[in-house]
């Protein structure tokens, strides 16, 4: 397959390694620590269901990520300049993380030793799930034969669109890093209050609470919803996966309620790839997060 330009994202966007592999994606990793001190490549020194595991082992134990270095970045694009392909780097959200900066660094630093590749770093205003829908698009355009600059302005233009609708287990993941109040998250325990959470053009916005867990759940399916009949989509119109932390079984009985009821409300029912949740999210998450990250498609 002609892939033209090459495509290298930071490991926030959550693919599987199979699937990276299979779209030709350069995955440059962030790092989590359990201590601290020493820090793992995620999905390559620490795979994802030990990270979850040691959460689910240790509650109240708050891991850390850190952003891959500008070393990082340049590695992976040094082995796509060898290859001659200029190259489209998407990362996380600059709102949330530095791995944008680093990814600027090595851009500089690789233009020293090849200064005919080009190179664009696009914020991709996403972040997990929602990076992984964008950054398949990304795929999608490459392989129609879109060029890198027509390619990197489409998504551009789809940003605006890219969503993450999630629910999670614990307000604990949440009040440690400072998004609500002490006070909020012990009455949230007490009163079994889930929250409903959005990620949109980079930043975390409130989407209202359920109480309990099967409320919660639902009331994620009921933002997917909302989202498509209020920009007058159809589920085929966009890219959507669901998502998951730890409870793989939790995940494929939500998957299996929200195709139920998007062919209820649609006609339609999307293949919905199921993906775990990596550590630069799931630290701030918690092992028991689900949702979805849902980009509307280019118009090719």
């Amino acid at each position: 397959m002609d892939t033209k330009f090459a495509i290298v994202s930071d490991g926030s966007c959550d693919l599987p390694a199979e699937e990276a592999a299979k779209n030709h994606i350069h995955i440059v990793h962030f790092l989590v620590s359990f201590d601290g001190q020493a820090y793992k490549r995620e999905g390559v020194e620490i795979e994802l269901k030990d990270f979850y595991q040691k959460m689910v082992d240790e509650p109240g134990h708050f891991p850390k990520t850190a952003a891959p270095s500008p070393e990082d970045f340049y590695q992976a694009f040094a082995d796509c300049a060898r290859m001659g392909r200029p190259i489209l780097c998407i990362c996380i959200s600059t709102k949330l993380s530095s791995s944008m900066q680093s990814a600027q660094i090595a851009k500089r630093m690789l233009e020293n030793e090849y200064p005919d590749i080009l190179v664009i770093v696009q914020d991709s205003l996403c972040a997990t799930l929602m990076q992984s829908a964008y950054v398949l698009e990304a795929c999608r355009l490459r392989d129609a034969g879109y060029t890198l600059e027509e390619a990197a302005d489409l998504l551009s233009g789809l940003r605006s669109t890219a969503r993450i609708l999630f629910t999670v287990g614990s307000l604990d993941y949440i009040q440690h890093g400072g998004r609500i109040g002490r006070m909020t998250g012990i009455a949230g325990t007490l009163l079994q209050i889930k929250p409903l959470i959005t990620l949109q053009d980079g930043e975390i916005h409130s989407s209202g609470i359920r109480r309990g867990r099967r409320r919660s759940i639902e009331g994620v399916v009921d933002l997917l919803v909302s989202y498509l009949k209020d920009n007058s989509l159809a589920p085929s119109d966009c890219r959507i996966l669901a998502g998951y932390g730890y409870d793989r079984e939790e995940a494929e009985r939500f998957r299996d309620l929200t195709k139920s009821r998007l062919l209820s409300e649609f006609g339609q029912t999307p293949d919905l790839p199921l993906c775990q949740i990596g550590a630069t999210i799931g630290v701030h998450a918690g092992p028991y997060s689900v949702g979805f990250g849902v980009i509307q498609k280019s118009r090719l």
